[in-house]
């Protein structure tokens, strides 16, 4: 009996000597990691900040969606660099103790980050993209009834294809936005049915009738436009008057006539 309780104590002290080790390992990788991370978000956040990253992602829209949050652009993507050196760090430190489901789970998380970090550059680029062009029909069509909404529509409609395909590259627009689009679609069908089916024929003629009368209005507004700016364009190239050459006189030499 007593032989058997050395025997089990022996198996422990054993056991805690094997581990200690490793934990110690483990304590070291993770502390050094977490002061590399901390190192690497600031520098990164100074790096941003002094090239104007800020300022270049401020002029693609994204301003607005972080105007109620506490970080900007430079702020978080230090932040991503923080995290991911942390998740390297875990999964080193994890890998210590051999093939664990921990380790698979931070080597999977690992694998998918390039394809977040794509897909952030993706609605970036998007945004900056919706940005010019909503800016550019705006002023363009400014002189429109529907020259805003014309502009809205295209920035929202290009914001929301960058959205899609940065989903798709995270690899969950297929179980996302298929079932967002199937919805859409089916909400507009039913409306259109209900709404000709349901005895909205002649106020919906009615607006068709309206629509066009004002179509007409903003065509006739359209060609004014063009030809007001043609005008313009026409009377600054008469404006645009070419140097004068400058010729000096020519003096006429007497003529000699005593022959």
């Amino acid at each position: 009996m007593g032989d058997r309780v050395i025997g089990g104590l022996g198996d422990a002290l054993r056991a805690i000597l094997l581990f200690l080790p490793k934990a110690l390992a483990f304590v070291a990788i993770v502390i050094i990691g977490w002061l590399i991370a901390k190192a690497v978000r600031k520098l990164v956040d100074k790096i941003l900040e002094r090239v104007g990253f800020d300022r270049v992602v401020e002029r693609g829209g994204v301003k607005t969606a972080l105007a109620k949050s506490k970080y900007d652009a430079s702020d978080i993507v230090a932040k991503i660099a923080y995290y991911a050196i942390i998740l390297f760090t875990l999964q080193l430190a994890f890998g210590v103790f051999g093939p664990n489901p921990i380790s698979t789970l931070l080597t999977s998380v690992i694998a998918w980050l390039p394809n977040a970090f794509v897909a952030i550059i993706i609605v970036v680029v998007a945004s900056a993209i919706a940005k010019g062009v909503k800016d550019l029909i705006g002023n363009a069509l400014g002189g429109l009834s529907y020259g805003r909404i014309l502009a809205n529509v295209a920035s929202i409609f290009i914001l929301g294809l960058g959205v899609i395909a940065a989903l798709n590259q995270i690899g969950v627009a297929t179980t996302v936005t298929t079932p967002i689009l199937i919805a859409v679609l089916a909400t507009v069908a039913g409306i259109l049915i209900v709404g000709v089916g349901g005895g909205m024929i002649k106020p919906m003629q009615a607006r068709a009738e309206q629509w066009l009368s004002r179509a007409e209005d903003e065509t006739r507004a359209v060609t004014t436009q063009a030809s007001a700016y043609q005008a313009g364009q026409a009377a600054a190239d008469t404006q645009v008057v070419a140097p004068a050459s400058t010729t000096e006189p020519t003096q006429t030499l007497p003529v000699d006539r005593s022959y």
